[in-house]
């Protein structure tokens, strides 16, 4: 047990190298609960799962998620063809989908649409993703490339523009992101893909390995 001397800070049942293990999702509620003198104990760092305890009441959490979170919620933002038909009963507007099929199909949606995105339909973090393909070629590259994620794979319609991350507390808006392509810059002496390597180590040690540059 370690001891906080700080004034409202509480104690916790795990060492700070067992908080440390946790990835950068749980660390900024843990780091936050932390602050206000909320109870942490870790259960099971590399899964990421904690629980917060305050004036006789606890909650579990696994990074960002704690178990009042419902399973309906969670499949509704897992499935996103779901997720997709929720927000236009909504009424926003939202790009054109088909699932994956044959080529020729494939091809008639891409010939409709113009530029596609190709995606899982069941994945996170940007995995399986491929924007802005015009080609019949790049959207079957892509489709296997999704496949490997989640063997349902979706075509969306491509939406020019800006890529936000929104945060809604109480059917507010209180934080939004703009995410933003990797980029480069040239020192006159690295090679491109030195300079790429150079930049993923400093986002995976900033992310506790959570974000780094993918090439292909």
């Amino acid at each position: 047990v370690k001891r906080r001397n700080a004034i409202n800070a509480p104690l916790f049942s795990e060492t700070v190298d067992t908080i440390d293990r946790l990835n950068p999702y749980a660390r900024i509620i843990v780091d936050e609960a932390m602050r206000r003198g909320i109870h942490v104990q870790v259960i099971d760092a590399e899964g990421g799962y904690f629980r917060l305890s305050h004036g006789g009441r606890g909650v579990i959490c696994r990074e960002s998620l704690s178990e009042l979170t419902s399973a309906v919620a969670m499949s509704r933002c897992a499935d996103k063809r779901v997720t997709t038909r929720l927000l236009r009963q909504a009424g926003l507007q939202v790009p054109a989908q088909m699932l994956a099929a044959d080529t020729a199909s494939n091809e008639a949606f891409l010939r409709e649409q113009g530029a596609i995105v190709v995606k899982p339909v069941d994945s996170e973090q940007g995995k399986g993703i491929s924007v802005n393909l015009t080609a019949i070629e790049e959207v079957e590259t892509a489709v296997e490339a999704a496949a490997r994620f989640d063997e349902r794979v979706l075509l969306e319609q491509y939406c020019a523009g800006q890529d936000l991350r929104i945060v809604v507390i109480n059917h507010q808006v209180v934080a939004a992101a703009v995410r933003r392509p990797a980029t480069v810059e040239g020192d006159g002496q690295s090679t491109i893909a030195e300079l790429i390597d150079k930049q993923s180590r400093r986002r995976a040690a900033a992310t506790g390995g959570e974000s780094r540059i993918p090439v292909d």
